[in-house]
C-alpha cells in the first residue's frame, strides 16, 4: 500500500510506533515506544481536529467512549471538511445542528469493533458505531472511506487509532436530504418539531418533499419554526399529515413570483388546501396571522421560506363555528345563532361564500338592548338588515393584514370606517364609541371565509 503523505504540524502523537535505543552497561536494548494518550486527548492535542473536538465535547457519552479501553478506529474529519458541511448544509455554526443529527454523523465516523492501522486496511463495508455500513477502499492512490479520502493515518492511541480524512460523512441514511428543501430545517435546531411532525406522519411526506412535486417543477415549503408551532397551539405532532401538506405547494414559486394584494387576500394552491396571502402592507402573511420571516432559501428541488406560526387548515364553516362557539362552555354567540335563526339566515354561512364577518359578542348584542326576547321581538326584516351590515359586500377573504384605515362596503351597501390606529369599527350609524376589534379573536379562518370579533353591535343607518 502506497504511504500517504503526513499532514503538516502534525504532532508527535502520530507517529503509530517509535523505536528507541536505550544502553545499559551490559548491551543495547531496543525499546518498543507505548502510547499514553487515548482518541480524545489525540484529538485535543491536533489543531487540525479543533472543529472535532467542538463537535465531540457535546456528546459526555461518546468523550467517556473513546476516552476509556477498547480497540477503535476513528476516521477524523478536519476542519476544513466541517466548514464546507456547513455550507452544505446552510448552516453557519456546529451549534446550529440539532443534536441528535450531529451525533448521528459523528457515531459515522467511530468503527469500533477493531482498531484498523493503514496497513491493515482492505477494500470492503464496515459498520459504523450508528449502525450503518461504509465502504473502504484501499489501492494504489491510497485509502478511501465512502469516497473520502484518508489524509494522514496511523495515530497510535492507548485505545485504537485516528485516521484524518477530508470531508465529513453523512450517513447514507440522511445524505438524500442534504441539498433539498428539507435540508435548512433537518440540520437547524429550530425546526425539530417541524422534523419530528415529518418523520411521525402517516404518509410518506418526506418522500414527497424529497422529490420534485406531482407536477415534477419542484416544491414550495413554508417552514414553520418551533417557535412556529408553539405559538398555533400544536403540542402533539402525530399524525400531522394534512397540517404539513398545507405548508406546501407544487411549484418553485420565490418571493418575487407571489401575487400582489390590494384589499384582500390572494387564494393560492397549496398540497393541502388553500391558504390566503397577504403582501400589500410590505410583510407577506397568510390567513392573516402567520408571518414570512425568511424567503428564497433554495435547495435542489425547491424553495424554502420561513413562517413565525404553523398553518392549520380549516374544517368548519362560519355556521359551524358559531355552532360550536354557542354551545361551548362557556357559551359564546348564543345572541348571533338567535339573530341569525329570527332573519331567516341559519344557513346563510353555510354556502360557499367567501364570507368577511364581523361578528359581535354575546356582550355586545346585550348592550345593544338585544337580548334573544328582544332579537325574537324585532321584524325579521329588521333583524336582517342588522346582520347584513356585519358582512363585507365582496365576496373575498378580507383579513386583518388587508384592512386598511378608510371605509368598507358591507353586504346592505352601507359603509363602515375602519381606524387601524385604535382597532376600531365605525358603523353606519355613526354610534359612539365605535366598535372595536378583539386583537386576540381576529382571522378566524373558515372553511368558506374569515371571521373577525368585534365588542359592539354594528347598526345601519337606517
Amino acid at each position: 500500500m502506497k504511504t500517504l503523505k503526513k499532514l503538516r504540524n502534525l504532532s508527535f502523537l502520530f507517529l503509530g510506533l517509535i523505536l528507541a535505543t536505550s544502553c545499559s552497561d551490559d548491551d543495547n536494548e531496543i525499546i518498543e515506544f507505548v502510547p499514553t494518550n487515548n482518541i480524545v486527548q489525540i484529538t485535543q492535542a491536533t489543531p487540525q481536529l479543533s472543529s472535532l473536538e467542538t463537535a465531540l465535547l457535546k456528546y459526555p457519552d461518546l468523550v467517556d467512549l473513546l476516552s476509556n479501553s477498547g480497540t477503535f478506529t476513528v476516521f477524523a474529519p478536519d476542519n476544513d471538511a466541517f466548514d464546507a458541511l456547513l455550507t452544505a448544509i446552510g448552516q453557519t455554526s456546529i451549534d446550529d445542528i440539532p443534536e441528535d443529527v450531529l451525533k448521528n454523523v459523528l457515531q459515522y465516523h467511530v468503527y469500533a469493533t477493531a482498531a484498523l492501522e493503514a496497513s491493515a486496511v482492505t477494500t470492503g463495508t464496515i459498520t459504523m458505531a450508528n449502525g450503518e455500513s461504509a465502504d473502504i477502499v484501499a489501492d494504489s492512490n491510497g485509502v478511501f472511506i465512502q469516497n473520502t479520502q484518508v489524509t494522514a493515518v496511523d495515530a497510535i492511541a492507548t485505545n485504537g487509532v485516528v485516521h484524518i480524512i477530508d470531508n465529513v460523512m453523512v450517513p447514507p441514511s440522511i445524505l438524500p436530504i442534504v441539498g433539498t428543501i428539507v435540508a435548512p430545517a433537518y440540520f437547524n435546531k429550530d425546526f425539530t418539531t417541524l422534523i419530528a411532525a415529518v418523520e411521525n406522519a402517516n404518509t410518506d411526506i418526506l418522500g414527497l418533499l424529497l422529490g420534485n412535486g406531482p407536477s415534477g417543477n419542484g416544491l414550495t415549503l413554508f417552514a414553520p419554526t418551533n417557535a412556529a408551532f408553539e405559538a398555533a397551539g400544536i403540542t402533539d405532532v402525530a399524525g400531522a399529515d394534512a397540517v404539513l401538506a398545507y405548508h406546501v405547494i407544487d411549484a418553485t414559486i420565490t418571493e418575487s413570483m407571489l401575487p400582489t394584494t390590494s384589499g384582500s387576500a390572494a387564494e393560492v394552491e397549496t398540497l393541502g388546501g388553500n391558504i390566503y396571502l397577504t403582501n400589500a402592507g410590505g410583510d407577506v402573511s397568510i390567513n392573516g396571522t402567520t408571518i414570512v420571516t425568511a424567503t428564497d432559501i433554495t435547495g435542489s428541488n425547491g424553495i424554502v421560506h420561513v413562517i413565525d406560526r404553523t398553518l392549520v387548515p380549516p374544517t368548519n364553516t362560519i355556521n359551524e363555528i358559531v355552532a360550536s362557539f354557542a354551545s361551548g362552555d362557556p357559551a359564546e354567540f348564543t345572541l348571533l345563532a338567535a339573530a341569525l335563526s329570527r332573519a331567516g339566515l341559519s344557513d346563510f354561512f353555510s354556502g360557499d361564500g367567501p364570507f368577511t364577518v364581523f361578528a359581535p359578542t354575546d356582550a355586545a348584542f346585550l348592550a345593544a338592548g338585544l337580548d334573544e326576547a328582544a332579537i325574537n321581538a324585532t321584524a325579521p326584516e329588521a333583524v336582517a338588515g342588522i346582520l347584513t351590515h356585519h358582512v363585507v359586500k365582496p365576496n373575498a377573504y378580507v383579513f386583518s393584514t388587508d384592512l386598511t384605515n378608510g371605509n368598507v362596503t358591507m353586504l346592505n351597501d352601507q359603509d363602515v370606517t375602519i381606524n387601524l390606529g385604535n382597532l376600531t369599527v365605525q358603523d353606519a350609524s355613526g354610534s359612539t364609541p365605535p366598535a372595536g376589534l378583539v386583537a386576540s379573536l381576529l382571522n378566524v379562518l373558515a372553511t368558506n371565509g374569515v371571521v373577525h370579533v368585534i365588542d359592539k353591535v354594528l347598526l345601519p343607518s337606517s
